[in-house]
């Protein structure tokens, strides 16, 4: 029996975005694994099926409908952890390449995991440093959520993102020069956490 039924996990997602067909179901799998793992593997804080569902797969969700016009091509999620923003986009635009980027070697199995288990075929796992990527490699956005050091995070992201750098925070720091912050946008059911696209200028 899965945690949470389909019905129940698209009516968390509904303040996020309009959920397609097909979604709920893949976030029922994403859950139970998340779940399971989390209770050897520390992945999240959150324990409640429900909060996840709303914090990490509707905020990861809300992010995914902000990403600009058009869409990346290529994303790359810095210090993925469990998959938050990342996995989520990828499961919203599976045309979008995603790369998960995650130093941590059970996480990084983690997230391989869920990629396997869902067919993911638009997603990297990273198990390393974004600054260990090949030399060359540069991606249209870059998304960065709950990182410990933000300053050494965007310091690190901005030489890998082309057009933009994408944040889901609560609180707004300086960008790196050569970028420009949008509006903050307040996500849906927080008090405190925003939505922030910065322009490479």
């Amino acid at each position: 029996m899965p945690t949470l039924s389909e019905s129940t996990i698209a009516e968390l997602l509904t303040p996020y975005l309009t959920v397609q067909e097909g979604l709920p179901s893949k976030f029922s799998t994403y859950l139970d694994l998340l779940l399971r793992w989390n209770a050897r593997t520390n992945l999240t804080a959150i324990r409640s099926p429900e909060e996840i569902v709303r914090r990490h797969f509707g905020e990861s969700l809300f992010t995914g409908t902000h990403l600009g016009d058009p869409l990346p091509e290529a994303l790359l999620d810095l210090g993925s952890g469990a998959g938050f923003p990342g996995l989520p986009i990828a499961l919203l635009h599976p045309r979008i390449a995603v790369t998960l980027a995650e130093s941590q070697n059970k996480k990084a199995t983690f997230l391989r995991e869920v990629v396997r288990s869902l067919d993911l075929r638009n997603v990297e796992v990273w198990a390393g440093r974004a600054e260990d990527l090949p030399d060359g490699r540069r991606f249209h956005t870059l998304t960065l959520r709950a990182v410990d050091n933000m300053a050494a995070a965007l310091a690190a992201a901005a030489p890998r993102a082309e057009r933009q750098i994408v944040l889901l925070t609560t609180s707004i720091p300086e960008f790196p020069a050569g970028f420009a912050a949008d509006t903050p946008i307040r996500l849906p059911g927080s008090d405190s956490g925003v939505l922030l696209r910065a322009l490479r200028s």
